[in-house]
C-alpha cells in the first residue's frame, strides 16, 4: 500500500503534503520552545529551525514509513550488502595474509580516502568497503521508496549527510592519516585539536573555522583594483574603476553582482580579479557594490533591487561616460537580475543595453538543482515566519545553508583537518570571501524563492516588477553565458536551458571547476573551456551541445576578452573619473562593502 492510500478520519486518503507539512510544523511548534528553552545553544532562539534549517525531518519520515511499508524490498537490500560485506571481508583477510583477491568493486574517486593506507593496510582498505556497502543499501533503499520525486530527492539529501557524517575518516581511530600525525607528534596534533574543537564551539556555532580570521583585508589585498565611489544611494555604491590604458573602448561595461555574497569576487585579488582583467583590456568598468541589509531594510522588495541597482547606474553610467549603451555583465543572482533588467527595458522602451554577460546564472529555474530541493512552498513559509521577527535572513543562516550543500568539502574537511590534526585553516582568500556573507531583506528574498525556484515566473514569460510584466522573448541582444561544469548552485544545464530562451544571438561557454572558482578563473595551465561554434541556435537537448563543442585549453576569460571586445565599440580617450554631477564621495572599494 502506497503512502497516499492510508485512510483518514473523515474519508479522505492521507498523505498529501498539506498533510506532512502539518506535521512537521506541529514538530516544530511542539519542540521548537522545548529545545530552546533554558538555553543558549547556538546562540538560543529559533533552535529547531537551526537544527533543522532545509526541513529535512518531513520527508525523512515519509520516506521512513514508505520503506516500512515494504520489508520485502528493504530486505532485498540487506541482503545484497550482507552479501557484498562478507565478499569483501574474504577479501580483506587474503589481503591480510598477503594474497591478492580477485574481489575489486570499481569505486568513483574519493578525496576522503586518498591515503595510501586505505589502499596498501587491509584492516582500513575493509573499513572503506564496509563503508561504501553500507552508503549505497541506505541510498537504494530510499530511491526505491514510493514517494514523490521532491520528497524523496531531499530524502536521500538528508540520508548523505549522515552518511557522511559517519565516514570513518572523521573520527581518530578510522582516519590513518590523524593517527600517523598523532604518532609523529607525540599526541600534540590531538591536543591542538581539541583546543580548535573548544575554540570553535564557542565562537564558531560549533563549525569548523574554514579560513584564518584576520589574515585578508577587503581594500588591503582584496577588492584593491583602483577606483572611486562615484554615486550612492540607500541600496549601493557605484564604483568607478581608473583606467590602466591609454585608450579605452567607447561601450562602458557595468557588473552586476549578487547580494548574497559581496561584490569583491570579481575583484578578488591582483592576478585573480576579473575586474582588473577588463581594466587592463581597455574598458571602463564600473561596479555596483550592494550594501548589507539590517532590519530597516525588511520592507525593500525586488522592485528596488533592479530600479535602485542595475537601473540606477545605467544612468549614472551612462552620464559620466556620455556612451548611449552599456554592456552589462551579471553573476548569478546578480545575473538573474540582469536579464530582468533586459526585459524590463524592453517593455518601458529604453535601448540602454548593447550586450549582456552571465556568469554561472539560472534564468530557467525548473530544474535548478539541489537548491531548488529545499525551496518549496512550505519551507517558505516556514523561512518568512523566521524572517518575520528580524526582517531579514541572518548571513549565518545563509552560510550553513550552503555549507550543507557539500558538507565534505565545506564542514567535514576542515573538522578533519582543524579538530582532529590540530591544523590551522589555510589564509586563502576565496573562503574569505565566502566567510564575508551578507543578510537577505525579508520581501525580497520570500519574493525571489517563490517567483523563481517555486513558480519559474521569469522563464515563463509572467513575471512583473516595478509594474512591468517580463518577457524574454523580446530580448534579442547578443549575449554570454558562462556556466561551470561543477556548479552545484546553478547546474549548468539548468544555466543552459535559461541561455535559450531570449531572442538573441547566444555564446554559450562550458568551464571546469566550479561555481565560485569557475569565475576565478585567471590564465592557468589547468584551465579549460568548451564552446559550440559557429552555432547561432543552441541544440534543445545540453548532451548534444557538450558533444559538439570544441574543448579549448585556455581560461574562459580570453575567449570572453575577445567577445566582449568585439562589442564595445571602437577606441578613445579614458573618461574622467565621475563628473560635475556625479562628483567622487570615496576611494574603492567604498564603504558599502565594510559592512558587517
Amino acid at each position: 500500500m502506497s503512502e497516499t492510500s492510508t485512510p483518514q478520519a473523515g474519508g479522505r486518503p492521507f498523505g498529501a503534503d498539506d498533510d506532512w507539512d502539518t506535521i512537521d510544523e506541529a514538530v516544530r511548534d511542539q519542540l521548537g520552545p522545548l529545545l530552546t528553552a533554558g538555553t543558549n545553544l547556538l546562540n538560543g532562539s529559533d533552535l529547531m529551525g537551526r537544527l533543522d534549517p532545509l526541513s529535512l525531518f518531513s520527508p525523512l519520515l515519509r520516506t521512513g514509513l514508505a520503506a516500512a511499508a515494504r520489508p520485502d524490498k528493504v530486505a532485498g537490500v540487506i541482503t545484497r550488502t550482507g552479501s557484498e560485506m562478507l565478499r569483501a571481508t574474504a577479501a580483506a583477510a587474503i589481503r591480510a595474509a598477503g594474497g591478492s583477491p580477485s574481489y575489486a568493486p570499481q569505486r568513483g574517486k574519493d578525496r576522503r580516502f586518498t591515503d595510501p593506507a586505505w589502499t596498501s593496510n587491509a584492516g582500513y582498505w575493509w573499513l572503506r568497503e564496509i563503508y561504501h556497502d553500507w552508503e549505497q543499501s541506505l541510498l537504494e533503499i530510499i530511491r526505491d521508496s514510493e514517494t514523490p520525486p521532491a520528497v524523496k530527492q531531499r530524502a536521500e539529501f538528508a540520508v548523505q549527510l549522515i552518511i557522511d557524517a559517519l565516514a570513518p575518516t572523521n573520527f581518530p581511530l578510522g582516519n590513518p592519516a590523524v593517527i600517523k600525525k598523532a604518532l609523529d607528534t607525540g599526541g600534540l596534533s590531538l591536543a591542538k585539536g581539541a583546543r580548535n574543537f573548544v575554540h570553535d564551539v564557542r565562537t564558531n556555532r560549533g563549525a569548523p573555522q574554514q579560513v584564518v580570521q584576520g589574515v585578508h583585508t577587503v581594500g588591503e589585498d582584496m577588492a584593491v583594483t583602483p577606483g572611486k565611489v562615484v554615486f550612492r544611494n540607500d541600496l549601493m555604491e557605484l564604483i568607478q574603476y581608473a583606467p590602466s590604458t591609454a585608450q579605452v573602448h567607447e561601450i562602458p561595461l557595468l557588473f552586476s553582482p549578487p547580494w548574497i555574497n559581496k561584490y569583491y569576487i570579481m575583484d578578488l585579488a591582483p592576478g585573480r580579479s576579473l575586474v582588473q582583467w577588463a581594466v587592463d583590456h581597455g574598458h571602463t568598468v564600473f561596479m555596483i557594490s550592494y550594501r548589507n541589509p539590517d532590519e530597516r531594510m525588511r520592507n525593500v522588495q525586488m522592485d528596488d533591487y533592479l530600479i535602485s541597482g542595475p537601473i540606477a547606474a545605467l544612468e549614472v553610467v551612462r552620464n559620466i561616460t556620455g556612451a548611449e549603451t552599456v554592456n552589462l555583465l551579471g553573476l548569478c543572482l546578480g545575473g538573474t537580475l540582469t536579464m530582468a533588467t533586459l526585459a524590463y527595458l524592453d517593455a518601458v522602451g529604453l535601448e540602454l543595453i548593447n550586450s549582456a554577460t552571465f556568469l554561472n546564472t539560472l534564468i530557467d529555474f525548473s530544474e535548478p538543482g539541489l537548491l531548488g530541493i529545499f525551496t518549496d512552498e512550505a519551507s517558505i513559509r516556514r523561512l518568512e515566519k523566521t524572517m518575520k521577527r528580524t526582517g531579514f535572513l541572518p548571513k549565518e543562516d545563509m552560510q550553513r545553508s550552503f555549507n550543507l550543500l557539500r558538507t565534505n568539502d565545506l564542514i567535514w574537511n576542515y573538522a578533519v583537518s582543524s579538530w582532529l590534526m590540530g591544523e590551522e585553516p589555510a589564509a586563502f582568500d576565496l573562503l574569505s570571501w565566502n566567510n564575508d556573507s551578507t543578510r537577505m531583506p525579508a520581501e525580497m528574498h520570500t519574493f525571489y524563492l517563490r517567483s523563481c525556484y517555486v513558480e519559474n515566473q521569469l522563464a515563463r514569460g509572467v513575471m512583473e516588477l516595478a509594474g512591468e510584466r517580463l518577457d524574454l522573448a523580446k530580448v534579442d541582444q547578443d549575449l554570454y553565458f558562462l556556466s561551470a561544469e561543477q556548479d552545484h548552485i546553478a547546474p549548468w544545464k539548468s544555466s543552459y536551458a535559461g541561455a535559450r530562451l531570449p531572442a538573441g544571438n547566444v555564446r554559450f561557454v562550458l568551464s571546469n571547476s566550479g561555481h565560485i572558482a569557475g569565475i576565478v578563473n585567471p590564465p592557468s595551465p589547468k584551465s579549460i573551456h568548451r564552446v559550440l561554434e559557429g552555432k547561432k541556435q543552441l541544440p534543445a537537448d545540453p548532451a548534444a551541445w557538450m558533444a559538439a563543442a570544441t574543448i579549448h585549453p585556455v581560461t574562459w576569460w580570453e575567449d570572453w576578452a575577445e567577445w566582449i571586445a568585439s562589442r564595445a565599440g571602437g577606441m578613445r580617450k579614458p573618461p574622467r573619473m565621475g563628473n560635475r554631477k556625479y562628483r567622487p564621495i570615496a576611494d574603492a572599494p567604498g564603504t558599502y562593502v565594510l559592512e558587517a
